[in-house]
């Protein structure tokens, strides 16, 4: 993609990895959309933002919830041409505790259904929106950018809920591009390692450093700009479809 002079929609917007992203397309001029339940943070970062950034409250996993996004952020006077899927949470459990009790049910079918349901409802209904838009000189109507995480490969002891669906969307990359590739829409997915998000924030700064202190290099903890440069990297360059790509600082994750 040549110019940011165009629509975008980051889910998961307003915190970590997304609000990194949307920052990142707001200066580069981009009218961006931000799709999140975290209402007060959301109106906080448009309102700090301004220009031509918005926030609206999407649950990714409700399609009702995201036709209004995407209807939104499509009805701007700037063609739809980006969706960054950062929307996400977490779940440890093991598939059998150390008690004997299985993982619970209802826990894994949630962090799928937000995971990969949720980025495939944005990808579908971002790209249905972009499919209608005039494609540029190359026949480029548009580009997704999702979020897996290197757990979809080395998923830990208690990561089965997290990886199965990190590892979804890794899956559906390839399948998705070759889709949407008769309308001239890209896919792509950045697959994290250890970023420095609210998650970790929370640990005590020990265990933060004995983390950082396991990656090869760089030795220090992904930083959520890190993500926006590479999202953006991979809006502008044209050729890149159909792709994941690990950002970890080379490293593989033990078991434990």
């Amino acid at each position: 993609m040549k110019s940011f002079d165009v629509a975008a929609v980051v889910t998961g917007g307003a915190s970590g990895l997304g609000e990194a992203t949307t920052r990142a397309l707001a200066a580069r001029g981009a009218a961006v959309t931000v799709l999140d339940l975290q209402e007060e943070r959301g109106q906080a970062l448009a309102a700090e933002l301004g220009g031509h950034t918005t926030f609206v409250r999407t649950d990714v996993t409700d399609e009702a919830s995201v036709q209004a996004a995407v209807a939104e952020a499509a009805g701007k006077n700037r063609p739809l041409r980006i969706a960054v899927n950062c929307a996400g949470i977490g779940w440890a459990q093991r598939t059998v505790g150390r008690d004997g009790q299985p993982h619970d049910l209802g826990a894994f079918v949630r962090t799928v259904s937000v995971n990969l349901i949720g980025t495939f409802n944005v990808l579908r209904l971002a790209a249905a929106a972009m499919s209608a838009t005039e494609p540029d000189d190359e026949g480029e109507r548009g580009v997704v950018v999702n979020t897996a995480s290197i757990a979809a490969y080395d998923g830990q002891i208690g990561q089965i809920a997290y990886a199965a669906s990190k590892g979804g969307i890794v899956g559906m990359t390839l399948p998705a591009a070759r889709d949407l590739a008769s309308v001239g829409v890209r896919v792509c997915t950045i697959a994290p390692g250890l970023v420095d998000t609210p998650l970790l924030a929370g640990l005590p700064e020990e265990a933060r450093t004995a983390l950082a202190a396991g990656i090869p290099f760089p030795k220090r903890l992904g930083r959520p700009a890190d993500f926006a440069q590479l999202a953006l990297s991979v809006i502008e360059h044209g050729y890149l479809n159909g792709e994941v790509i690990r950002m970890d600082g080379a490293l593989r994750m033990a078991p434990r």
